[in-house]
């Protein structure tokens, strides 16, 4: 099943770049000339990106409409820049990619790998198997259960028949068992919207690692038309706390990206989850975990200080996109370790800096961890 895109571009080059591009990586493109027609095709199809070229009249109105067109909320958005236009006001009008002009084949296949391998997780979060299971929601106010049967389930969350005169809202637990398998799972989830009159949609929300990887291998495994994911991205590691990392990655993924590390150094190998909170196109990517076990701050812990001891050790570090987290936001658990962790600080309070004046602020907050470091020795 080949991915779809969405190309707002008047300027030929860039076109024909793209065109060959974006087939080389099994990219179809769907070519408007001008806003109205992009803005017509936005309601009535689906697709995985929306590239747009900000030089274009009407260019601002079609990354906001995509953000709000229900059929296209979840595309990747790819903004094509003159170096001269603002960064910070792209990004609040939806882009999540940053390609700049003037543009070229190598430049343009970097930036789309990254942004395919996140177009395809998308699709297969939100890629529903039509599936019948009993499912148990309980109120954990009241206490009170609701037996029901599930119409369609993904990654994020399933489709259930309700009870007619039945409307609950709000957060649940519910509990079932995959099919075929003996995995029974347990799991926060929230009423997310509302179909016919028998029908709602439950999103899963606050799921565990293990929990996740749980649901993705039943989807795999029962989905018709299983895809594979792109490999896992190499890239740098420059900062490491407790709290999160900091990433020089030529393609870096947007804000609230949900990814998977794989970090290995001295024969130790450390796995991790987090969510991107800062990025700068072109250079590099601030992640915060999501871990939080004891055993994880353990783990991580013991891999400092295998950096520590080892000064000049480059470790070898894997970065995969798992999909977008929009409903993301930073706790009052986060708030609370800003204050413990500086590298966190700096992303919760220093995001908006350009790319040089935060890497200044990376190498202070550097400094004044190793001089802790070394005081504490």
């Amino acid at each position: 099943m080949s991915l779809k895109s969405l190309l707002l571009c008047s300027d030929e080059k860039i076109v024909r770049v793209l065109r060959r591009t974006l087939s080389d990586l099994e990219i179809e493109v769907e070519l408007c000339a001008n806003s109205e027609r992009a803005l017509r095709k936005l309601t009535r199809e689906r697709f995985e990106a929306i590239i747009v070229d900000c030089s274009d009249e009407g260019s601002a109105d079609v990354l906001r409409s995509a953000r709000n067109a229900l059929c296209n909320k979840r595309a990747i958005a790819v903004a094509i820049l003159d170096h001269a236009m603002g960064l910070r006001s792209v990004f609040d009008i939806g882009a999540h990619f940053i390609l700049y002009k003037p543009v070229s084949s190598e430049r343009a296949k970097s930036s789309f790998r990254a942004a395919r391998a996140l177009m395809k997780r998308e699709r297969r979060r939100n890629f529903r198997i039509p599936v019948r299971v009993s499912v148990t929601i309980k109120d954990m106010d009241s206490g009170n259960m609701l037996k029901v049967t599930t119409i369609d389930m993904s990654e994020g969350g399933m489709a259930v028949n309700i009870p007619k005169h039945s409307r609950p809202t709000g957060r649940r637990q519910v509990s079932f068992t995959l099919p075929g398998t003996d995995v029974s799972l347990e799991l926060p989830a929230e009423f997310a919207w509302e179909g016919t009159s028998a029908q709602a949609g439950l999103r899963f929300i606050e799921v565990s690692p293990e929990t996740i990887q749980q649901l993705q291998s039943w989807l795999k495994l029962n989905s018709p038309d299983t895809e594979q994911d792109d490999p896992p991205v190499r890239c740098q590691l420059t900062d490491l706390s407790l709290g999160g990392c900091y990433l020089d990655i030529g393609s870096p993924f947007p804000v609230t990206t949900r990814v998977t590390l794989s970090m290995r150094a001295a024969g130790m190998e450390l796995r991790a989850e987090g969510v991107v909170r800062v990025m700068h196109p072109d250079q590099g990517m601030g992640v915060e975990f999501t871990q939080t076990t004891p055993e994880h701050r353990a783990a991580l812990e013991k891999f400092l200080g295998v950096l520590t001891e080892n000064r000049d050790l480059s470790p070898e570090l894997l970065v995969q996109p798992e999909g977008l987290d929009l409903e993301s936001a930073l706790g009052s658990n986060h708030e609370a370790a800003d204050s413990d962790d500086p590298l966190l600080g700096l992303f919760r309070n220093q995001s908006a800096l350009p790319a040089g004046a935060f890497r200044v602020q990376l190498h202070k907050q550097r400094g004044v961890a190793a001089a802790a470091a070394a005081g504490s020795a």
